[in-house]
């Protein structure tokens, strides 16, 4: 075996490590419980990405958005027929009221980041 052989697998190692570490192994889930208004972060995705809200109750989410990513630009709730654009360092409210108890996602304009509403 070459040393450019042996350079060519410690290098594929290394990058499958990457992948594994930074896609694969998901971080704990930042959660908070709603009462009455959340601030979320939008920073490489959403903190915290579970809510838990009360049934029947105003709700107000109030998105933040840091991050400069085209991706995030938007935030879309499509159970409760939302789609928002979230300007670069600026505060959006959303207010919901949930008539039903279930888990409910939103995700950014491109779907690659997601969050998780609980209604209890």
């Amino acid at each position: 075996m070459t040393i450019d052989q042996v350079i060519v697998i410690v290098v594929g190692i290394l990058l499958i490590g990457f992948v594994y570490w930074s896609f694969l192994k998901r971080k704990p889930k930042a959660e908070a419980v709603a009462s009455g208004t959340v601030e979320i972060t939008v920073q490489g995705g959403y903190r915290p990405e579970i809510i838990s809200v009360s049934l029947g109750k105003p709700t107000t989410l109030v998105f933040h958005r840091t991050d400069s990513s085209s991706c995030l630009e938007e935030v879309l709730i499509p159970d409760f027929k939302i789609r928002k654009q979230l300007p670069l360092n600026e505060r959006v409210s959303i207010t919901i009221v949930p008539q039903k108890a279930g888990t409910y996602q939103f995700s950014c304009g491109m779907n690659m980041f997601h969050g998780k509403i609980i209604v209890e």
